[in-house]
């Protein structure tokens, strides 16, 4: 079975992307059209859309760095920008895979994916994971063959 990397999602990052863009559209609209008496001063009202900006792509470089690796019969839990946690087990050792959705997940075909081992009685999570039920069953398929 070749590696598999499992990466969250960022479907539910596109509308914030949208938003930030839309409202610095309407301030520069509104600057140039209603004769705004101190027209030097309407950047100010980028200070929103900057923000929804800077939070949607740290919230996107966030979601990049966290990944869920199987290979060699073992699974990789990684997460972490600047400093890193590192959790390995044995893909032998998984004893369950649950998928969560609630209904804007389900419509948008994402899910939060948690997978539980045996012994360490530990559970990961990772938070709107593209196609769970597909992912899910590719891990419980890897454990069954490692066992």
């Amino acid at each position: 079975m070749a590696d598999l990397v499992v990466r969250p999602s960022t479907k539910i990052l596109k509308p914030y992307y949208t938003l930030a863009i839309a409202l610095a559209i309407l301030v520069f609209f509104f600057a140039n059209n209603n004769g705004v008496e101190n027209r030097d001063k309407w950047y100010w009202g980028l200070i929103v859309p900057g923000l929804i900006l800077a939070w949607t792509i740290a919230r996107n470089i966030q979601l990049r760095f966290t990944s869920i690796t199987i290979a060699g019969g073992k699974l990789r839990y990684e997460s972490g920008i600047l400093s890193k946690s590192t959790e390995i087990m044995e893909i032998a050792k998984v004893q369950n895979v649950r998928v969560d959705q609630t209904l804007l997940q389900r419509m948008l075909g994402i899910g939060d994916l948690s997978i539980e081992t045996a012994g360490e009685g530990s559970r990961r999570t990772m938070l709107a994971v593209d196609r769970p039920q597909q992912v899910a069953d590719l891990i419980l398929a890897a454990a069954h063959k490692q066992s």
